[in-house]
């Protein structure tokens, strides 16, 4: 099957979202509580949010180990009488890794400094500084293995003397590629404005070597690979030459049930199937195909072949 797959007798799809195993929507459904997806029907179509927060979840890549999610940007803006609206954000999971090669950290504004800081995972701190005077200088196109950021701005003179062009200063972490900047975005409030990121997920905080000790809770079934990431600890189950979304349940699809494909014995196994021909009958077995029919004895021409349809 192409398709990942839930575990059986589980939620498949949140609204847009399908929802393979480890991942679940319910309880008994996920591997555990790291890969619990809210969905929330309250709203059309439901809504997937990554655990219980408020969170967006968009895709989840099994392959990659990979969860695509939307989050809040940070927010600094001003008036005439100083400042008029200010938005901190972050992200705190400790769960996930922070996805180091396909996001960015971004600022926009010409009287801002931007500081990202995170402690869980690594200890770290950067930021971004940008001053300006005219909106002639802004050119549309361009701007200047952690597991939490907390993002602050501020401004050297409350965008007093940018006012009129540029309000506010924003700051986020976008998965690489999907934001351009653009000179409307200086005159922006921010609010409701959430952008898409890359998280990097894995099973447990072993090794491959590690986990393999332990059958039980190892999580990669057959005709699997298991697989380490370069970012993070942890370990991935790749699918071998079988069928996707079937590489980390021990259920398997039963496709003489489910496809029906044989016209006569079907034989079920693990991640595949095969056809046979009652015995004095010969064919490939197969619906689509020659099918099963009565084997003819050459030295004894005086076998009565009968033909039966039932239709």
């Amino acid at each position: 099957m192409e398709a990942a797959q839930a575990k059986a007798g589980c939620q498949s799809q949140c609204g847009n979202l399908s929802v393979p195993y480890p991942f679940g929507t319910e309880d008994g459904c996920f591997m555990d509580t790291k890969f619990f997806i809210k969905c929330n029907k309250s709203v059309e179509p439901p809504k997937a949010l990554l655990q219980n927060s408020t969170i967006d979840v968009l895709h989840i890549d099994l392959d990659a180990g990979e969860l695509r999610i939307l989050n809040w940007l940070g927010s600094d803006c001003y008036n005439s009488s100083g400042s008029s609206f200010r938005f901190s954000t972050g992200l705190s999971s400790g769960l996930y890794n922070i996805s180091s090669t396909k996001n960015k950290f971004t600022a926009i504004g010409y009287d801002t400094y931007a500081f990202i800081t995170g402690s869980v995972g690594q200890d770290y701190a950067t930021g971004c500084l940008s001053l300006c005077d005219d909106i002639s200088d802004v050119i549309n196109g361009s701007c200047s293995g952690v597991r939490e950021y907390d993002i602050s701005l501020a401004s050297y003179y409350n965008h007093s003397r940018i006012l009129s062009f540029n309000p506010c200063s924003h700051a986020f972490v976008v998965k690489e590629g999907e934001y351009e900047f653009s000179a409307s975005h200086l005159n922006n409030s921010g609010e409701d404005w959430k952008l898409p990121m890359i998280l990097d997920w894995t099973i447990e905080d072993q090794s491959c070597s590690e986990a393999k000790k332990d059958p039980e809770t190892y999580a990669c079934k057959e005709n699997t690979i298991c697989r380490e990431p370069k970012n993070g600890n942890g370990y991935l189950c790749k699918c071998g030459d079988v069928s996707r979304g079937t590489h980390m349940l021990k259920s398997d699809i039963d496709e003489c049930e489910t496809l029906r494909p044989c016209s006569s014995t079907c034989h079920n196994t693990f991640g595949g199937f095969y056809y046979s021909c009652p015995k004095g009958y010969e064919g490939d077995g197969r619906r689509d195909g020659s099918g099963c029919s009565p084997m003819v004895n050459h030295h004894n021409w005086k076998l009565h072949i009968t033909q039966t349809a039932i239709g």
